[in-house]
């Protein structure tokens, strides 16, 4: 089975109206690869303005939702008010909110049902710490997380899983491609004895940290890497050749 290879920029809390808007100018104008799905993941705040503008060949995603529809929830969005506003993709589980914000494998299980339940596709993190890659438990904690996602999907055709290698985020040192294969290899094989074969084989798994114009085309050409989560390079001009990397 072909997968089509998913590109998605994730902002972060980065960005201004100005810089947003030349960045948005730039992928308009950029010459890409017809095969790749790019999504690109907006500060809350600018997600209207980054769906108004950005051509509609590109899909939006909101970097994080609630798991209720509304309510008393300071500072919270809810799937129903991303869909309402236009976008159709949530990013949950990124190492920031398991590791800083300190969300569990059980309440990334209720997001992912809930935005579900709303017709949203999910980009589902996972991946292991400096510290439980030294411990060697870096199949324990994923297979953990993986458990903790298929608990709670319904529809496989709208999750993309990505690979995070934690204690590469933000270094500008990507994992070795081979270690990025084998991660993803092992998550496949366990999508095929605990989930099914044909999930298993349809379902896109990414990598993410530090991916950039010069690691990508390497990462790109292993069998299990089908596509990135692209953090800082994601808004430079790089992120083009990123997108590029199989063409």
């Amino acid at each position: 089975m072909t997968r089509k290879f998913f590109v998605c920029g994730n902002w972060k809390m980065n960005g201004s109206k100005k810089s947003i808007g030349e960045l948005i100018q730039t992928l308009n104008t950029a010459k890409l690869d017809p095969n790749v799905e790019v999504v690109c993941a907006a500060p809350a705040i600018y997600l209207e303005l980054t769906r108004s503008e950005l051509d509609p060949k590109f899909s939006v995603a909101a970097q994080n939702c609630y798991i209720v529809p509304s309510g008393g929830f300071t500072g919270e969005i809810s799937p129903a008010m991303i869909k309402d506003c236009g976008m159709d993709w949530v990013i949950l589980g990124h190492s920031t909110r398991r590791h800083i914000f300190g969300e569990s494998n059980e309440f990334i299980g209720q997001k992912i049902a809930h935005a579900q339940e709303n017709d949203l596709g999910v980009i589902v993190c996972i991946g292991e710490t400096r510290e439980e890659k030294e411990k060697g438990i870096t199949d324990q904690v994923i297979f953990a997380q993986m458990k903790a996602i298929a608990d709670n999907v319904k529809d496989w055709n709208k999750v993309v899983l990505a690979y995070e290698a934690g204690w590469a985020i933000g270094t500008g040192n990507a994992a070795s491609p081979q270690h990025v294969q084998q991660i993803h290899a092992k998550v496949r094989e366990w999508l095929k004895n605990n989930v099914s074969e044909a999930v298993a084989n349809s379902v896109r798994i990414i990598y993410g940290g530090s991916v950039t114009g010069g690691t990508c085309k390497e990462l790109a050409s292993q069998k299990d890497v089908d596509g990135f989560l692209v953090g800082g390079a994601s808004l430079k001009p790089e992120f083009i050749d990123i997108i590029n990397a199989k063409a």
